[in-house]
């Protein structure tokens, strides 16, 4: 006899296993960490056996079984800290992957330094100091060899993709993906809000139409799909926990797209509480603290900078008079903070009067919109070609910056004629110092 529950005979209840073809991706990207992990191994290996003959050769003190010791130990650490922050992930992008062994390399270094407080020997300071940078340049190196020649790597870190949502957003999603393929997501077709179950068609982006997004468990199984996008509202405020129940056994991950984009990842949290998830975004202020840390940085480094300027600026006016008549600084209006104007100073790298002749070549301008370029300008002195292959003409404008017009590091100063060009978004650009 079997149970009943609230009244309902319970004829069968099975926890959800993965399928077939499930598994046998999950074992294909097993056995992509034990190999990534084994070079790990391997390249960590050979940096220590390495630097323990080094040690030995520069210290006498060292001693073979200390060195072998400290460098097991040091070993373990870094493979168990790169498995903890999950750089052999399949489908890591390059940037975290670089980042995650970076910081292991970081970890390492500061418990061998933690270890070397304890017992300060001095053949240990020197295998510290010098495997640290040895294994870190091995491990960079094995990972570049796993990206960029090891096929078995990129066919993992393209995950068969399956995409949700009504058509507008589907398709931006998709021309997104495939203009910028650093997500390495593989779209193997989408299901739509609002379709009816039909033969496949071809969607305007060239990505197939498998069907309803009711459909949506039973398509990613049809097709293999390790990964589901869902962008875009639907109709049921339940679809997202209804399908990521739907998707047990049959796909990996459950990706929810939103349009909320140019956000730094800084200003962005998560936040969940009962059925409900809050993308919290901080808006951002233009005072205040870091502001003012920003404006001292600026001024110290603008001073720093201005000593040896001021000791070269001698010699770069004798060079830019005996080229060319006139004055050796070139002054021109910009637009900065808050729409002011200020003047910008530079070497000069252009004949006298060139600004006059700016309309006459308008009609060569290889650049859109408001910016002006033009790749061979007839106006550009010989030694002024040379300052600006080395932004040495760029040099007078840490004046600007002690002055406060502009900052070391910061948006483009616009001319005042390309700010009446601007539409309502880029004039958040002015809200910071160029």
């Amino acid at each position: 006899m079997m149970p009943a529950v609230g009244g309902l005979l319970i004829e069968s209840v099975a926890t959800p296993r993965p399928t077939p073809d499930l598994m046998r991706r999950m074992r294909g990207r097993s056995r992509h960490r034990a190999a990534v992990a084994a070079t790990d191994a391997a390249a960590l290996g050979i940096a220590g056996v390495a630097v323990a003959l080094a040690t030995t050769a520069l210290s006498a003190s060292a001693t073979p079984g200390l060195l072998a010791a400290t460098t097991a130990g040091a070993m373990v650490v870094w493979l168990v800290t790169l498995a903890a922050l999950r750089t052999r992930d399949p489908w890591i992008t390059a940037l975290r992957e670089y980042r995650g062994v970076a910081s292991a390399a970081g970890i390492t270094f500061a418990l061998g330094a933690t270890w070397l407080a304890v017992f300060p020997q001095p053949a240990i300071r020197a295998q510290l100091l010098l495997g640290v940078p040895a294994g870190l340049a091995a491990l960079l190196l094995d990972r570049w060899y796993w990206r960029r020649w090891a096929p078995r790597r990129r066919r993992l870190t393209a995950p068969r993709t399956l995409l949700v949502g009504t058509p507008p957003d589907v398709d931006d999603l998709v021309r997104t993906l495939q203009r910028d393929g650093r997500l390495g997501y593989h779209v193997v077709g989408t299901t739509l809000v609002g379709a009816h179950a039909a033969e496949p068609t071809v969607g305007p982006t060239g990505v197939p139409v498998l069907g309803p997004a009711a459909a949506t468990a039973q398509t990613a199984r049809a097709v293999y799909a390790d990964t589901v996008i869902v962008t875009g509202p639907t109709d049921d405020p339940d679809f997202i926990r209804r399908l990521s129940w739907e998707l047990e056994g049959t796909a990996t991950a459950l990706v929810i797209a939103t349009r909320l984009t140019d956000v730094a990842t800084s200003r962005m949290s998560l936040r969940t509480t009962t059925g409900l998830a809050l993308v919290n975004v901080r808006i951002p202020t233009y005072y205040g603290a870091p502001h003012r840390v920003k404006r001292i940085l600026d001024v110290v480094t603008a001073t720093c900078a201005l000593v040896p300027i001021a000791l070269l600026t001698p010699v770069l006016a004798a060079v830019i008079k005996l080229d060319s008549p006139g004055p050796v600084f070139f002054r021109q209006q910009r637009v900065g903070r808050d729409g002011r104007s200020f003047d910008i100073v530079k070497f000069r790298t252009m004949r006298e009067g060139a600004e006059s002749e700016l309309a006459a070549l308008q009609s060569a301008n290889e650049a859109s919109g408001a910016l002006f370029k033009v790749r061979r300008d007839p106006r550009i002195t010989r030694v002024g070609a040379l300052l600006r292959k080395y932004s040495i003409d760029e040099l007078p404008q840490f004046w600007n910056v002690l002055r406060g017009d502009m900052s070391v590091v910061g948006p483009r100063p616009p001319l005042p004629r390309e700010v009446r060009e601007y539409d309502d978004p880029v004039f958040r650009r002015l809200y910071l110092r160029p």
